[in-house]
């Protein structure tokens, strides 16, 4: 459960801006090939930010699908499934496009 050390660290990250503010939410944009839970995420955060300052706290969790491009015909597809080639031309040479994201992209906390 590699998603309570993650926890940990959005909450130190997450913790320094806040500044001793009281935090209301926290928004992350998560891709899919980054093999996170968002449930098992969630659960994790109510365990690291209990007792803290960010208790009460809450995770908005935006998932961003994985889709390739193909780097010889240039198409664009998203993936439904794990396979890094091309459904126009069946080519392996392939790059990520989207989905590999994980970024906390917004705060809402109390003012002063």
């Amino acid at each position: 459960m590699h998603e309570l050390s993650i926890c940990r660290s959005i909450g130190t990250i997450v913790g320094h801006h806040a500044a001793g503010r009281e935090v209301h939410v926290v928004r992350l944009r998560i891709g899919k090939l980054r093999q996170i839970v968002p449930d098992t995420l969630e659960y994790c955060w109510s365990l690291v930010s209990e007792e803290t300052a960010l208790a009460g706290s809450r995770l908005e969790i935006e998932s961003i699908p994985a889709a390739i491009r193909c780097l010889q015909c240039e198409k664009t597809e998203e993936l439904t499934e794990p396979r890094f080639i091309c459904g126009a031309c069946g080519c392996t040479k392939v790059e990520i496009v989207t989905g590999d994201e994980f970024l906390i992209t917004s705060l809402d906390i109390a003012e002063g």
